[in-house]
Parts: C-alpha cells; sequence; structure tokens
C-alpha cells in the first residue's frame, strides 16, 4: 500500500511537471497506450490572429459601381432651327454638311453614385467633345458684330474656289449629369440606359479650308467664329456591355443669334465603353 501511493505521488508529480515545463508550447500525458496532447495557443501574438481575422472577403461596400460614360463616343450632327428642321432663311449656310459633320468624344473619368447598389445611380465624370460643322455649297464663314456686341457667324459663296475641305472645328471640355439604369450587376453583362444632361466649354477653335489649284492649298485660321463658349446638351445613351448608341440635342444654340436664327445640335452615333 505505501508503495502504490509513492508511485502515485510520482506520477501526479512528473505529470505536473511536464503541464508547467509545456504551459507555453505542448502538454503530453501518457496513460497506458493512450498519449492525450493539449497544444495552448494562449502566448500566440496578436498579429497572427488578426492576419487570419484579415482575408479578403467580398465586402459589398468595397465594390465598385460601374458607370457607362468613359469611352469613346463617334457620330454625326445636324444643325436644326427651333421648329426642328433645316430651314434657316437667309441664313443658309446654317444647314451643314451632315455627312461631313463629324463629332469625336473622349470621355476619360466616371463616377457613379448609386441610388438602388448596381442598378441604379447618378453618373458623372469628364470628357473632351471634339466638333466639326462643315459648310455646304462653297460657304466662307466670317464673323459680324451684331448690334448687341456678339460675333454671329455670317459666310458667303465663293464661286470661284471649289473647296475639298471647309470645316469649322471646336474642342469642347464636358461635364455629365445623368440618371443610370443597370440590368445587371456586371456592367460585361448588362443592358444599360442613362438620361440627363452634358455641359460643356469651349477650349479651343479654328476654321479649316482645303482646294486645289494645281497643288493643295490649305487655309486655317483660330478664332471664335460665332460660335458659343457654353453647351448644354440634353442626352440619351442605351447599350450592352461595351457598346452602344447615343443621340443628344443642344439646348443651347451652337452660335450666338443676335443676326441669326437659333441653330441647335442634333448629334446621334455609335460608342465603345472603357
Amino acid at each position: 500500500m505505501k508503495k502504490t501511493a509513492i508511485v502515485l505521488c510520482m506520477v501526479s508529480l512528473h505529470a505536473f511537471a511536464q503541464k508547467e515545463e509545456t504551459k507555453r508550447d505542448t502538454t503530453r500525458m501518457n496513460m497506458g497506450k493512450v498519449e492525450i496532447i493539449l497544444i495552448d495557443h494562449s502566448d500566440e501574438s496578436d498579429e497572427k490572429l488578426d492576419t487570419i481575422d484579415a482575408a479578403p472577403g467580398d465586402s459589398k461596400e468595397d465594390k465598385a459601381f460601374e458607370a457607362h460614360w468613359a469611352g469613346l463616343d463617334m457620330g454625326f450632327m445636324m444643325l436644326m432651327n427651333n421648329q426642328f428642321n433645316q430651314d434657316f432663311g437667309t441664313s443658309d449656310y446654317l444647314k451643314n454638311d451632315i455627312g461631313k459633320s463629324m463629332v469625336w468624344n473622349l470621355n476619360i473619368f466616371e463616377h457613379k453614385f448609386p441610388i438602388a447598389k448596381e442598378y441604379l445611380g447618378i453618373t458623372t465624370g469628364l470628357g473632351f467633345s471634339f466638333t466639326q460643322v462643315a459648310f455646304r455649297d462653297n460657304y466662307v464663314a466670317s464673323v459680324q458684330i451684331g448690334d448687341e456686341g456678339g460675333g454671329d457667324l455670317v459666310a458667303v459663296m465663293d464661286t470661284a474656289i471649289n473647296y475639298t475641305k471647309n470645316k469649322l472645328k471646336a474642342t469642347y471640355l464636358t461635364v455629365p449629369l445623368l440618371l443610370e439604369f443597370n440590368s445587371n450587376a456586371d456592367a460585361d453583362k448588362s443592358f444599360y440606359v442613362a438620361a440627363g444632361v452634358v455641359g460643356g466649354v469651349k477650349i479651343a477653335s479654328r476654321y479649316k479650308r482645303a482646294y486645289d489649284d494645281g497643288k493643295r492649298i490649305v487655309s486655317v485660321q483660330k478664332g471664335q467664329f460665332g460660335l458659343q463658349t457654353f453647351r448644354l446638351d440634353g442626352t440619351v445613351r442605351i447599350g450592352y456591355g461595351n457598346w452602344g448608341a447615343f443621340a443628344s440635342y443642344g439646348l443651347l444654340p451652337l452660335f450666338y443669334t443676335t443676326l441669326n436664327p437659333e441653330a441647335n445640335p442634333l448629334i446621334f452615333g455609335l460608342t465603345l465603353n472603357f
């Protein structure tokens, strides 16, 4: 009996010593053919645990709300009066050549403010619009000062020269404000419709003519040529994924109207979204 008590005492002390020595790591307890292993994680650094907890997830806050503004537009422009036709009376030079009056929009930045998750939101951004008005029938453009001091566009027919190029070109900095609807959270698989306004400010303009007189002669003049400084267009954009179409109508006349009737640009074309 005494020997048994001594053995039990020694086993207990040995087990206690093992536990104390391996408290910060691993404790092994042998019970016959069975070995029990206890692992203590209390001394592990918080940094390791934090790393595990910080594993990347699919948080909705980190999800981007994709818009359909950034991209490249290519279209054609038709000047229209306030009756939505091309009758400009004595200012017939405002009846532009539609096939040669092209518009290129390079939209470089976009941001969408969500209203209903990814499906409905307000889209804005930044872009550049490169607009060219092609004149018909060899009209030569100039500027006449009106009674109110505005520089209205006027033009006269040139019967001596047949121009191969006769275009007024302007560059605008543009900012959109659009209400946009998407059918799918994935922009590449989404039908979209956007409508709103696009404001613009003119940053450059020039008038370019070219003709052949034994050799090619090109004339380039910088100036305002009756173009208003600001533009405001109502617009609609529709499409699927990276491809779409757009149309816009000028809510402000393209030229000053001191002497001339209103000439509002109607622009329509195709879009490649970035």
